[in-house]
């Protein structure tokens, strides 16, 4: 699934690439997908697209916002699997979830493995739908600084125990992150996927905190992780220092074993002498 780090790598693609195209057709999915939400029928999509030029992308959390001026919104919500831009004369893709067709014979295609929101809004109202409209501050903002953190566990400490691996995955109480940057967040900050949030320490908390800006901003920086794909199908160059292969390798700063384990709907991997 795409994180904050990819979502804002596609957006700045999108800026380079697909700004000023003028749509010639815009289709919904080919490939019937009960895990994709869609807020127009095929008819009213192509209808609504058709002629409109591809204005500025920009990310709030995992959704992703692409103006089609002068007077709709298209976005991209909780997506994962390809998001792909091709230069005149490629082959269309098998199956797709979205597919826009450009004057100049490019075109652009959305195929998830999993599930994502394909929505089209009119412009003003983009940021209505139930999963944007109350969305927090992102780690990107000016505004995700240190106070703010710290407000946030203390809400967390106020509605009873929640662990830190909690805090950056469940609810989007900070948009954005999700189970794949968590684990080296938490590694880095050297804390165990169940540490909770009400036990952290002020030396712990600015550590976590410096951990989210740092490791958000490497994977921005290194263009998303190497087990996700950019606009031109290329993988990241962020290699994730605790995931699947890490059960296979020494812990890469003390040398121990790194241990998988499941918590919270999802896998963790964690060095027992490392995080605490």
């Amino acid at each position: 699934m795409f994180e904050l780090p990819e979502m804002i790598t596609l957006a700045k693609q999108m800026n380079e690439t697909l700004t000023g195209k003028i749509i010639k057709q815009g289709l919904l999915g080919n490939s019937p997908h009960k895990f994709v939400w869609y807020n127009r029928t095929h008819e009213e999509f192509e209808q609504l697209t058709q002629a409109k030029k591809v204005g500025e992308a920009s990310v709030k959390g995992r959704w992703l916002f692409l103006r089609l001026d002068p007077d709709y919104v298209l976005v991209l919500g909780e997506f994962g699997g390809r998001v792909l831009y091709h230069s005149p004369g490629s082959p269309v893709p098998e199956k797709y979830h979205l597919y826009l067709t450009f004057e100049d014979e490019s075109f652009f295609t959305a195929t998830t493995q999993m599930w994502g929101a394909v929505e089209l809004y009119e412009k003003d109202t983009e940021y209505s739908g139930k999963h944007v409209k109350d969305m927090k501050t992102t780690p990107v903002e000016a505004d995700f600084t240190y106070p703010y953190f710290c407000t946030l566990i203390d809400g967390l400490t106020q509605e009873g125990k929640k662990s830190v691996k909690g805090l950056l995955t469940q609810d989007q109480t900070i948009p954005g992150l999700g189970n794949a940057i968590a684990q080296d967040i938490l590694f880095k900050a050297g804390l165990h996927p169940r540490h909770p949030v009400s036990d952290l320490t002020e030396e712990e908390k600015q550590r976590l905190f410096n951990q989210i800006i740092e490791t958000v901003n490497e994977v921005i920086e290194r263009g998303g992780r190497n087990d996700e794909h950019d606009l031109y199908n290329n993988p990241g160059q962020y290699a994730r220092l605790m995931d699947k292969n890490s059960v296979k390798n020494p812990c890469p700063q003390c040398g121990g074993k790194v241990e998988k384990m499941q918590y919270l709907g999802g896998a963790c991997y964690v060095c027992s002498t490392c995080q605490k």
